[in-house]
Parts: structure tokens; sequence; C-alpha cells
């Protein structure tokens, strides 16, 4: 016999008046529901409370159909309760599991007290040309699964995975290769438009400059403060990023106002959701039972939901993506998407014909020397990125090697990525190293901008005296010990005190830049890592990874659109078993980081994973790879740009020409 307190108390809760008692079918209904889940009548009220709000009050009754619907739904929030507990003590689990061994010496735990007690020697210090200093003998060595060597192991895209999968190589395994014993020294390893010819180099250096170089940025707008970000600046930036690409979906497809709609509301009628993709639990990757989209305050009151993708046949999903979705929320629990709509592009990058024929008379010497007879040689194009030595050393080898590369085929530019002196090179980090013999260098004075121009401007200096005409650009990166601005989006470093000589220039990080006609993005954060560990993808139309990942920042109009950045303990570690530094992002100005206008000709993004160089979209990605790996030579690649052809009639018609430099460009990584 049931309670009959509890039988009063459900009676008085649930009979609909006039009634002061509910049939036995359905009472006995309520009673195993209570049974089940140990909970009191009054709690089973709100329950019926909650499930008649998501379904709609006025036309909700209690009889034995909803009875049991209501049981159904206890029943299921109890299960998605329970899983996403049991998601939470597992990602514990795996922190604590997953943690990194470490050798123990005999000095201390993790040899944390190595080099902080005065007097006390440090193992394994090295003088900055790679030579003992006497006093210490331990070289640095890197674990078998070192970052770049991972990365390396993952260079055909048909036998791709992901670079934290440990390979074996023996080169990581065993001593670093001295630099001068480099195997395969100038192997090309892919070419782009291999049709395209490289010509040879002249016989003497141009005498006057091939290149005008064209910034595209505000400097001004780079020189914040770091580390002083205001959590409204940051979501205004966020919510504001929303709210523009509403208008360009709507524009792009011819949409009205009325297909617009908030996707956290109840409504059997499909909408057009736009949103950012997020995850629902701060622990993990990124999956299918995980995703939630973001909207903005203006369209969802901000509200996040979560996503059911079921019935789509493909998808790639990455945190901070903005999509366009079609779909519906009859439940009021999640949004089924029917559909992805395709956000526009920008469009490509286009130039005045009468633009296009001075550019091309600049490359034959000027306007008085085009003719038939001296028709305008290609530009040469190096790209490069650090680090720039090994880290058993600051000889800084490959960058000499690369410079006296740029003076024999008298390149009209070359582009150096950062970081220069990295804070995460073991010699820099400790600090511990040994000036070379200068009589110019004062020891207790020294600095690291003293350390900078000794080790890296001095190559370029006499590049620079070699080649009077060439482009030195150098971009820096948050991982550079002489950047004085930590954060992402980057201000470029001062030039003040590097020796840098005249024809290098400091750009900002990222930066859009024009080198004639030719426009290209830059950046030094290592984007392509991240949003491949970060990505979850459904049959792909594009199925290497390599190639899919730049797409994203195309379609996202963005150099950096991953929010928020990957975790760094799923980045690919420095070899000594420690993290990285991380993107460093400052969400307050990550507007500095989109596309304005138009798409790049080219896009430069250095990246831990394999080099490679690729036509997306029109653009010209190419990823250098390292000039140095932490135990060997790395890879830089060449850019070979032939010049735009100009028409009579397209000067007569004055209409801007499209660049096509994927038509017209030979790119060349190849190793140092």
């Amino acid at each position: 016999m049931e309670d009959l307190p509890i039988t009063e108390e459900l009676h008085t809760l649930f009979a609909p008046p006039p009634s002061t008692k509910l049939p036995p079918d359905i009472l006995g209904e309520l009673h195993s529901i209570l049974r089940l889940h140990s909970i009191s009548p009054q709690e089973l009220f709100y329950k019926w409370e909650s499930y008649c709000l998501k379904m709609g009050s006025e036309e909700t009754r209690l009889d034995l159909e909803t009875a049991r619907a209501l049981k159904k739904d206890v029943q299921e929030t109890l299960e998605r309760e329970t899983r996403s507990k049991a998601h939470v003590r597992s990602a514990d689990k795996r922190v604590t599991v997953g943690s990194t061994p470490r050798g123990v010496s005999s000095s201390d735990v993790f040899n944390m007290l190595d080099g902080l007690v005065p007097n006390t020697p440090r193992p394994g210090a090295k003088s900055i040309l790679g030579g003992s200093t006497g006093k210490r003998k331990t070289t640095f060595e890197t674990p078998a699964t070192s970052r770049n060597n991972r990365a390396q192991a993952a260079s055909s895209p048909a036998e791709f995975k992901p670079p934290n999968t440990p390979r074996e190589n023996s080169l990581s395994a065993g001593q670093p290769t001295p630099f001068a014993d480099r195997p395969n020294a100038g192997q090309t390893i892919e070419t782009l438009n291999p049709h395209l010819l490289v010509p040879d180099p002249p016989l003497v250096p141009p005498p006057e400059p091939r290149v005008k170089m064209i910034v595209n940025t505000d400097y001004k707008k780079f020189s914040y403060r770091p580390m002083a970000m205001h959590l409204s600046e940051a979501s205004e930036v966020l919510d504001d990023r929303i709210d523009e690409f509403i208008s360009l979906c709507q524009t792009h497809h011819s949409l009205e106002d009325t297909a617009f709609g908030n996707p956290a509301s109840q409504s059997t009628s499909d909408v057009v959701a736009v949103g950012r993709i997020a995850s629902d639990s701060l622990e993990g990757r990124l999956n299918t039972a995980s995703l939630v989209l973001e909207t903005s305050r203006r369209m969802g009151a901000g509200l996040r939901v979560p996503l059911k993708v079921d019935s789509l046949q493909s998808f790639q999903f990455f945190p901070g993506q903005i999509v366009a979705l079609r779909g519906v929320n009859a439940s009021g629990e999640y949004f089924s998407v029917k559909e992805i709509l395709s956000l526009p592009l920008l469009p490509p990058a286009a130039t005045p014909p009468e633009s296009l024929d001075l550019f091309n008379k600049s490359l034959s010497g000027g306007p008085d020397a085009m003719d038939d007879e001296d028709q305008p040689r290609p530009l040469n194009i190096l790209v490069a990125a650090g680090p720039y030595t090994a880290d058993d050393n600051l000889s800084f080898e490959p960058l000499h090697a690369l410079c006296s590369q740029a003076s024999t085929t008298c390149t009209d530019t070359i582009i150096l990525l950062g970081p220069f002196l990295d804070i995460e090179h073991p010699l820099v980090a400790s600090g511990d190293f040994d000036l070379p013999n200068d009589p110019n260098i004062n020891p207790d004075t020294a600095t690291l901008a003293t350390v900078f121009r000794v080790l890296i401007a001095t190559p370029l200096a006499s590049l620079a005296k070699d080649v009077p005409n060439i482009n030195i650009i150098l971009i820096p990166s948050v991982r550079d010990a002489i950047s004085k601005h930590v954060s992402f989006p980057q201000d470029r470093a001062l030039k003040k005190d590097l020796g840098l000589p005249k024809q290098a220039t400091f750009l900002s990080n990222p930066v859009m830049t024009s080198l004639n006609e030719i426009m290209i993005g830059i950046s030094t954060q290592d984007i392509l890592q991240e949003l491949l560990f970060g990505e979850v993808a459904l049959g792909p139309k594009e199925k290497n990874p390599l190639a899919r990942q730049p797409r994203h920042l195309i379609e996202q109009r963005h150099f950096f659109p991953l929010f928020p950045p990957t975790a760094r303990e799923l980045l690919i570690k420095r070899g000594d078993g420690s993290l990285t530094a991380g993107a460093m992002l400052d969400s307050s100005y990550l507007k500095l980081g989109e596309w304005l206008s138009v798409r790049p000709d080219v896009l430069i993004t250095p990246s831990a994973l394999a080099p490679f160089a690729k036509i997306v979209e029109s653009v010209v990605v190419v990823n250098p790879g390292t000039l140095s790996k932490r135990k060997g030579a790395g890879t830089y690649a060449q850019l070979t740009v032939y010049p735009a052809s100009v028409s009579e009639e397209d000067i007569k018609e004055g209409k801007p020409v499209g660049h096509k430099i994927y038509e017209r460009s030979r790119v060349d990584i190849k190793r140092i």
C-alpha cells in the first residue's frame, strides 16, 4: 500500500482543478518516479513544471502519456548529469597519468637548484659557439619524441599522423649532428608549380631596388600595453565578430531579417543561427558530444546551446570558428543542425594595369631597360623561420648558411620569422653561455640586444654589404627574448639597439605587406598546429589535414581564428619535455589579426608541422619549417615569382587586374 501522506501530497500538487484526486494509473506512475529517484513530491512537482515549460505550458496536461514522458525525461536528465561528471573525472585522471616522466639527478629533484645557488656549477652549460667551457661537460639531449622530429615524421600527406605520435628517429636518439656534417644539404624536398623554372642567378647584384614594399598595417594600434586586458573589452570584441558575420551571411545568401533566430529558444520553425563554436567542457578536446554554439548578445543574449549534428554528412569545426547553421530547436534542449551555410570569402587582390606595368619594368632595372631583348627576371624571395641554431650551441650556423645562399643568388627579399633569440633555447633560458671574444663587448654591461647584435645582426650586415639593394624583413615571435611585447597580436621589435643594417625592417606580428603587387600575409604564431589539435571533422572534402587547416584561416578571414587557444599540455613539447610558451593571446586586440579587405596572394604560416607549399582558395600557403631543428639542420622556402602579364587591352580598360600569383609562382622547400 502506498504511503498515505505522500499520496495526499501528490493529489494536492498534481490533481487538476476542479478535481481533487488523481486517476490510479497516473498516481502509480508518479509513485514509481519517486521510488526510482528517491525524490520528494515537491521536487517532482518542480521537475514537472520545468517539463511543462520545455514542452509548452499552455498545451501540456497531466495524463498517463505525459506522466510516462515525464518519467523518461527525468531519467534522461539524470543520465546526462552522470555522463558529465564521469567526463570530468576521466579528464582529471588523464591529466594525472599523462605527466611527463623526468630523470632525477644526484644533486636535487628535477635539478631545480642547479645554477640558483652562487658558485654552484650547472651541468650542461655551453660556450656561445658550441665549445665546452671546460668546467661543464653534460650536453643537452632531446628525447626520441622531440617536437621537430615528430613533425618531420609527418612529411608525407598520405601517411600523415598527428605530430604528437611517437616516432623513432636516429637523429633525436643520438648526439646532435654537427651542422658542417649535415646530410642532403640543399636538397629540395617539395616543389609547387615545378613547370616554372628557376632562372640562373645574375652575375652581379641589381644596381637598383627591384622591390617596393608597402605595409598595410597601422603600427599605432599594435603599441598597446600587454597584460592589461579588460574582460568587458574582450567580450565586446568576440561579440562584434559574430555580428559582423551575420551581416556577411545575410548579404551573401540574400536572407531576410526574419530568417535569423535565436538557436537557444524553443521553436518548431527552421532558423539560421550565426555563432561561435565552443565546447561544453573546459577539459579535453572538442568532440561531437561537446559541441555548443555561442550566440551574440544581440541575437541570442550570449547564450550557449548544444548542437546535434547527426544529420550532417560532412563538417569541420574548431573552437572559435564562426559558423552559420540552419536548423531547429524543437525541444528547447539542443539545436538540431540541418545545413551548414557557406561563408563568403574575401575577394582576391588586384592592381591597376598601369601599376603592374611599372612593377614589371622595375624587374628589368628601370623603365629605360624594358625592351624585347631584356625580359624581366622573376623575383627571388627566401623565407625562413626560427629557431636559427641548434639546442647545444649559439653559433647560428644555419643563419650564416642562409645569408650566404641569399648573397650567391642575389636574392631580392629575404623574410626572416622569429624567434631569433628563442626563450625556449636551453642556453638562452638559463643565461649560462659565454660571449664571443670581441673587444667591443663588455661582459658586465652586455644585454640580450648585445647578443642579437653580435650573433644575428652581423651576418645580416654582411649580406646587405654583398647585395646592397636587398630587402630584409624581420617578423618577431612571442618567444623572442629581445621583444618587450609578449602577447599576440605583437608589436614590432625596436630596431634601435640591435645593430641591423638600413636594408632591414622589423614588422608587426601578424602583418599584411605588399612586395610590388604581391600581397603577403605573415604570422609567426603556430596556428596550424593548434587548429590540428582543436579540430573535429566528419567526412571532410579535403582529406589532407595540412591543406585543411589553412582553409580555416581563409574562410574565417583571420590569422588566429581559434578561441580559446589550445592548452599547452596538448601541444608538441620542447626537447627537454617541458611545455612550450603557447599562444599568449590578448583577446581584447584580436581584431588586429583580421583580414580587412582582400585575400593575400601568399600566406606564410610557420609551424612545427611538416613544411609544405600548397594552393588553397587561390592563395599560395607556405610553411617553411624551421631553419634549425633541435639537433640538426632544418628547411627554408624559396619563392620564384614571374612578372604579371599585362595586355594593351587591360591598360585601355583601366580595371584592376587580378594577380593570380598561384599561377606564376614556384615554391621550393629546401634543406639548408
